[in-house]
């Protein structure tokens, strides 16, 4: 009988153990992957949010700009839920309910993905653009796959009638 209780115990203190040194093992940069997964899988992320995700010591901060409160309260929540993550950094600001900022943003979305040029993004479940505007302020992150997407792009969000379009639209293999 005692045998059989000390084999128990050891086979408990190995299913109890080993999901800690799995998590132990995990590289920030994993870590991150598994973030931005998540991230992009959140059903309510569209194409004017935009997250950013940075992991040191499995240390999560989240940062960019996302339309709603609900949005930046979730996102936190989904982030914490991942195995791996020691503390989460919530530093996602929610943009200033506006009207006319959500015309522009409509306007520029269908401007840029009614384009011919942008049809192979439009069609994917996350569309690489993101457009992000602020007090008629427009911002372009995201990443295409030339340098001529970009600059298509942001002249596309010129013609919108925004204050300021800045491009951050970064150039990269998809």
């Amino acid at each position: 009988m005692r045998t059989r209780f000390s084999t128990g115990f050891v086979l408990l203190a190995l299913l109890v153990a080993a999901p800690g040194a799995e998590l132990a093992q995990i590289s920030d940069t994993d870590l991150a992957e598994r973030v931005a997964e998540s991230v992009r899988l959140y059903p309510k992320f569209s194409v004017f949010d935009d997250v950013n995700v940075a992991v040191n010591n499995r240390v999560v901060t989240l940062t960019g700009r996302v339309t709603t409160p609900q949005k930046k309260d979730e996102l936190g929540d989904r982030t914490t839920r991942i195995d791996g993550v020691r503390s989460l950094v919530n530093d996602i600001g929610v943009l200033p309910p506006s009207a006319r900022d959500q015309q522009l943003r409509q306007l520029v979305a269908r401007a840029i993905y009614n384009h011919p040029a942008f049809w192979r993004y439009a069609e994917l479940a996350n569309p690489p653009i993101h457009i992000v505007i602020e007090n008629q302020r427009i911002t372009l992150t995201g990443e295409v796959e030339s340098r001529t997407d970009s600059m298509l792009a942001y002249s596309l969000a010129q013609g919108s009638g925004a204050l300021s379009v800045a491009n951050q639209l970064k150039v990269g293999r998809r």
